[in-house]
Order: C-alpha cells, then structure tokens, then sequence
C-alpha cells in the first residue's frame, strides 16, 4: 500500500484531487445562489469539465517522465488504470449532483464531455508532456464555443461538447477522441519534457 501512496503523492493526486472538487464546489455553489434553474447551463457544465480534466492532466505523469518511458515498471496497465479511475472519479462527483438543487446534468453528456475532453487531455500528454497536457482540452472548449453559434456541419463537429444529447456525431467525435486519448497516453505514456530529453 506503501507504494500507492508514493505513487499517488509524487504525479500530485492530492493537490488535483483538491482542486477537482473545489471546481465542482464553486460552480455548484454559484449556481445554486444565483439561478432559479436546477440544470446548469450547458455552457458552464462544458466549462467545468474542461478545468477538472486540466487539473487531472498534471497527474499524467511524475516529475521524471523520461524515466516511466525507461524503467523495467510495466507502466501501460498503470496508465490504463490510471485514467480509468480519474475518469470515474470525475464522472461520479458530477453524477452527485443529481440528487441537489443544482444538476450538472444529463448524466450522458457528463459522461459524454468527460470522455472527450479526458481523451485530448491525454492526448495532449502523450504528445505534449502532462505539464501541457491542458492545451488540447482548453483549444476544445475554445472552439466548441466559437463555433457554436454557427450552423454548419463543421460548425457542429468543432462544437462537440455544447451539442444536445441526442446529437450521434457528437457521441462519436467523444468516443474516437476518448479512445485515441487513452490509446496513445497508455501506450506512449507522457512526453519528457525537453530538459528531460536532452538527458536521454
């Protein structure tokens, strides 16, 4: 057990894990004081998984990722485990809300957005190293709420997460970045950072 919690401690589980919460605690917070609506608003449900899975992207990786790219550890069912509990970590404190006043709801676009945003922040971290692994996530929501207001095809697939529920490319663009995400981050683990990779 001893190791779990080195390992927990030295990629900041504890601190993310803080922030995490304390994400969902404001905005719940927020819109409880000052909206009549029990369902949050899209936009604002959008943003909230973006910041979650921005602070779960930092614990992609430990302080060395040149060394889980090199040591005899089998690291890719650690990884795999890894972001299989931080997505229903994330997926759960949204879900909780359910039964509040104030609903991150419907359960399937929390699910839906956390697949989605999930897998680029791991496909940021698999190709930009866990410390930038926020950057893909961010240019997601970004785009999603430029194009949004458009209505065209591409226009559509750009705004992914701000869709309606019944919307099936939606669900597909989610599922194919979820996948590719954990595909590449569990095989390829994160990028060294460059002064790590100057020293390999």
């Amino acid at each position: 057990m001893r190791w779990l919690v080195l390992y927990l401690r030295c990629r900041g589980v504890p601190a993310a894990s803080v922030a995490v919460v304390a994400a969902v605690l404001t905005t719940w917070s927020l819109w409880t004081g000052f909206s009549d609506a029990r369902q949050v608003d899209t936009f604002l449900v959008m943003l909230t998984i973006a910041l979650l899975v921005a602070a779960a992207g930092g614990t992609l990786a430990g302080p060395d990722e040149a060394l889980e790219r090199t040591a005899s550890v089998p690291w890719p069912p650690r990884r795999a485990v890894h972001l299989l509990v931080t997505f229903a970590v994330l997926v759960l404190l949204l879900a909780l809300t359910l039964v509040t006043d104030a609903r991150f709801t419907s359960f399937e676009r929390v699910v839906r957005d956390v697949t989605g945003l999930l897998g680029l922040t791991a496909l940021g971290a698999a190709a930009l190293g866990a410390h930038r692994a926020w950057f893909l996530p961010l240019s997601g929501t970004v785009l999603a709420v430029i194009f949004v207001r458009y209505d065209t095809a591409f226009s559509r697939l750009a705004s992914w997460p701000l869709q309606p529920v019944d919307v099936t490319a939606a669900a597909v663009i989610a599922a194919v970045l979820g996948l590719a995400g954990a595909v590449a981050y569990i095989s390829r683990g994160s990028a060294p950072r460059a002064t790590d990779a100057t020293l390999t």
